[in-house]
């Protein structure tokens, strides 16, 4: 999975999207995400990104995809927040 730094690429993912995404999570509380399961915690993180800024189809499959292999770590920040 490549990071696009200046213009969108196929199949790559703009860098000011992943800190948008990290910037979600580190806001978000560990009670909100606590009992749910991992497809349930990507599809909670897709739709509150989706709230910030407009993701093509391709951006939000490579995104869904980084969230979904992320997932114990961003249990593990949200717990020690």
């Amino acid at each position: 999975m490549q990071i696009a730094q200046g213009k969108e690429e196929e199949g790559s993912m703009n860098a000011s999207t992943i800190r948008q995404l990290w910037s979600l999570i580190s806001q978000t509380s560990h009670e909100a995400l606590a009992h749910l399961s991992d497809s349930d915690l990507v599809g909670q993180l897709m739709t509150q990104l989706q709230n910030k800024q407009t993701l093509s189809q391709q951006e939000m499959l490579l995104m869904r995809s980084y969230i979904g292999s992320r997932t114990l770590l961003i249990r593990e920040i949200v717990q020690q927040a």
